[in-house]
């Protein structure tokens, strides 16, 4: 695990060897003591002969070149130990991750020589489970719904960066670094890292846009190897454990996109999209209220808008797009976010439907249960113990919002993740003694072991990929 919040050492000082070059006088001091006896001078005869004198000046230019490739040697290794010195310092730095101990080979074994040879007639033929990146944030005092967060959703074969916004002190966010480290199957699969330079998230301006893609963006530096990308809050709770919802996509093309998405903008145009805000987060240093302008600006017609929800389960060629690509209107579109209310709900919807590259790879449903109020709200309503069995029976992979240590929290960990107190959930890669904690001896990460949650979770998805209701949903932008 990277953590960055903690300073490293100063590097090294490396004592650089002195050039000793030795040269050859041939002239002699007019200021020389006189000597008792002088030699007579030499005759021509004696004279060193041409051959000598190259002999000696090729011997005195090769000592100097080998001096001064071996200055030029320690010079370069100084100024690489100061570089990687000076970036362990940094608050965060992804090649920091470089320096960590590879994985454990229980949990990533090369296996692929003993496929060839043990391949059996009755193999299994579902395929390498995919990886998933996943962001969960959350503010001041939420470290502990965060840690229970990553517990519940956690699978040595994804990848986690937790955030802790600005408005938690360092102290807490230190602690949640400790507490990240202290556990081992997390050293052991090195997956899990925190953000240790926070930044200020506004649930109604475009600093959470800019929180979100800055998550993502590490996460690309961190791992090369997931599939999609997923942003958590300490409010949202996972239905379905790891094993049924890797199970599940990994029959899907990697290119798909949960996004849910809508172009019907209602009384949104004029309640969040032409009103003018300026989010506090994006240059203040000290979180304070928003401001509005008075004046309104009207939509825009080089784009269509599309609204959706805060969840989005996003492909990896999405976050590259947005993040890395030359495309222009991934910037463009966060440049008119920036002073719109509640942005981060339109700007993936907008970006996909807009884009010929993706807007045919959206399935319409973000996989999350949630239920807002009518007319809705900014924020979904609270679930209890009453929306259960509701929101189990909708075979989403997520719901929101939950308040902390919510009865119905032990519920779900209890009756369908199968998960205790401090516990991370078990699944095909745990193989220790069931009446303990089964996680604390691990096997092969590719192995998955899927229950009912995968069951509820394909009929939804069956659901949606059927002809009728795939394209009526789709967001293809006529043009």
């Amino acid at each position: 695990m990277a953590v960055t919040t903690s300073p490293s050492a100063s590097p090294r000082n490396k004592s650089k060897p002195k050039k000793q070059i030795t040269t050859t006088t041939t002239t002699t001091s007019t200021f020389s003591r006189p000597k008792k006896m002088q030699a007579p001078p030499a005759s021509p005869a004696a004279a060193p002969s041409p051959a000598a004198v190259a002999l000696k000046d090729s011997k005195t230019t090769l000592s100097i070149i080998l001096a001064t490739a071996l200055f030029s040697l320690i010079f370069f290794l100084s100024i690489s130990s100061s570089s990687s010195s000076s970036s362990r310092r940094s608050p965060f730095s992804a090649s920091a991750v470089l320096h960590h101990p590879k994985p454990d080979p229980f949990l990533f074994p090369t296996r692929q020589t003993h496929r060839t040879v043990f391949r059996s007639s009755n193999a299994s033929s579902d395929p390498t489970p995919p990886s998933i990146a996943y962001l969960i944030s959350g503010s001041n005092g939420d470290s502990n719904r965060i840690l229970r967060l990553l517990f519940a959703v956690y699978h040595p074969r994804n990848h986690y960066l937790l955030h802790l916004d600005l408005s938690a002190p360092q102290s807490e966010r230190d602690s949640l670094a400790v507490a990240v480290e202290a556990i081992p199957i997390f050293r052991a699969a090195q997956n899990v890292d925190v953000i240790g330079r926070a930044d200020f998230v506004y649930l109604k301006g475009s600093s959470t846009i800019s929180s979100t893609l800055h998550g993502a963006s590490l996460l690309l530096r961190l791992s090369p190897n997931w599939d999609w990308f997923i942003r958590l809050t300490a409010d949202d709770y996972p239905l379905v454990t790891q094993d049924d919802l890797l199970h599940i996509l990994s029959f899907m093309p990697k290119d798909m996109n949960f996004v849910t998405h809508s172009s019907y903008i209602g009384w949104r145009e004029a309640r969040k999209l032409k009103p003018i805000i300026v989010d506090p987060g994006l240059y203040l240093s000290e979180k304070t209220a928003m401001f509005y302008a008075t004046q309104k600006r009207e939509l825009p017609n080089a784009f269509q808008l599309f609204t959706g929800s805060s969840l989005s389960i996003v492909s990896r060629q999405v976050v590259e797009f947005c993040v890395l690509g030359t495309d222009n209107l991934p910037r463009t579109l966060l440049m008119y976010f920036s002073n719109t209310q509640s942005g981060h709900m339109n700007y993936f919807p907008t970006v996909l439907c807009n884009s010929h590259q993706f807007n045919k790879t959206v399935l319409n449903d973000n996989l999350l249960y949630a239920i807002f109020d009518k007319p809705p709200k900014e924020q979904p309503q609270f679930l209890g113990p009453s929306d259960y069995d509701l929101m189990i029976n909708s075979g989403a992979a997520f719901a929101t919002r939950f308040q902390s240590n919510d009865p119905v929290l032990n519920r779900i960990d209890t009756e369908i993740l199968n998960r205790g107190p401090g516990h991370i959930v078990p699944g095909g890669w745990c193989l220790g003694e069931p009446g303990n904690d089964t996680c604390l001896v691990w096997g092969d990460a590719d192995v998955v072991r899927p229950g009912s949650g995968a069951r509820r979770l394909e009929k939804r998805i069956v659901g949606l990929l059927s002809n009728g209701t795939f394209r009526r949903n789709r967001c293809v932008v006529v043009e």
